[in-house]
Formats: C-alpha cells, sequence, structure tokens
C-alpha cells in the first residue's frame, strides 16, 4: 500500500464558518439530517456549490429512476474509474448491503469488468465507462440502456456519473484523507 500524500484542505471547524457557509451546512444537515462530513467538507468553501450538490446529490441518491443496487453499481463504477478510495470504501458497503453481488463488487475494485452481471448491470456498466473513458457513448451501448432505462433512466444515470465524478474530483484534488478502516484501491490496470 501506498503513503497517501497530505490532505491539501483539512475538515473546517463549524465555528469557523462564514455566514453563507453557515447557511449552508444548515442546509445540508436539514436535508442530510447529518452535519457536513466527507466530500461535504470540501465543497462547504464554495457555499453555492455545495447547497446545488447536495440537492442533486439527495434525489440522486434517494428519487433517480435509477436506484437501490444499480445506483450503488453505478457509483462503484465511477469510484473505480476515479481510483476514489472515500468513496469506494463509503459506497462499497452500502453495495453489498443493498445486493451488489460480492464477486461483482470485488472485481470492479480490482479494475476488472465483471464477468457476471445482469443486463441492467452490463449497460449501467458500459456506458458510464464509455462516457468517462471515450468521452461519449456508442450506438449499441446507448441503444441497450435505452430499451432498460428510457431517456428518464439515461440522463438520470449521466447525472450520478457527473454528480459522483464531481465528489471524486474534489476529493482527488484535495487529497481527501480516506475513512478509518479504507484499504487503498490498487492500481487500474493498463487499458
Amino acid at each position: 500500500m501506498t503513503q497517501q500524500a497530505a490532505s491539501r484542505m483539512e475538515p473546517l471547524s463549524p465555528g469557523d464558518y462564514t455566514e453563507e457557509q453557515a447557511e449552508a451546512a444548515i442546509q445540508f444537515e436539514a436535508t442530510r439530517g447529518a452535519p457536513v462530513r466527507g466530500p461535504f467538507d470540501l465543497l462547504i468553501r464554495s457555499p453555492e456549490v455545495l447547497k446545488h450538490a447536495q440537492a442533486l446529490g439527495a434525489f440522486l441518491r434517494y428519487r433517480c429512476s435509477i436506484s437501490g443496487p444499480l445506483s450503488e453499481f453505478a457509483i462503484l463504477v465511477i469510484a473505480r474509474e476515479w481510483s476514489q478510495n472515500y468513496e469506494w470504501h463509503i459506497h462499497s458497503a452500502i453495495a453489498l448491503r443493498s445486493g451488489v453481488d460480492a464477486a461483482v463488487v470485488e472485481d470492479l475494485r480490482v479494475g476488472r469488468r465483471p464477468s457476471a452481471l445482469s443486463p441492467e448491470q452490463a449497460a449501467i456498466y458500459d456506458l458510464s465507462t464509455e462516457l468517462m473513458r471515450n468521452r461519449q457513448v456508442s450506438d449499441d451501448t446507448y441503444a441497450r440502456a435505452l430499451a432498460l432505462f428510457s431517456e428518464k433512466g439515461i440522463i438520470d444515470l449521466v447525472a450520478i456519473n457527473g454528480y459522483y465524478g464531481l465528489l471524486a474530483m474534489a476529493m482527488n484534488t484535495a487529497r481527501m484523507a480516506d475513512p478509518a478502516g479504507a484499504v487503498a484501491l490498487p492500481p487500474l490496470p493498463p487499458a
């Protein structure tokens, strides 16, 4: 395991929040039922970004058409693609509890396309990885996702990619420390 570089942005103390940050923190806690923590402690540095991101995140986690185990599977694909340990550590546990197969989670962890995917998981994996790696989606992948999820579902999946990509980019930029007990993801195999 490699030594993680020092964090660039230490957690802020609520006592040090600006007025705008305090407002954003109150809104966050009212929506999430928990104080600002994790990647949101990074986003609070721009209170408007936090306000809008947490609203989108709440919709995507709890009310969008790609939900439950499929949403958690998508989040793992994104966390793995960004090599984001914090996001992986939190969501791999949630994915397993929600019913994502442990062998699928392990394949993703080591950077392999899982062989035992449902048609929905395969469509999510292919659309998400093509979007992140190629910056576009092939006609075949789009058609499979459309047949399974509709246009609304495709946009919801793209939003999941964008939102969790945003969190991963913020955490990677800030070199956010991993939560206790997290194990570093191995390097991705060459493409």
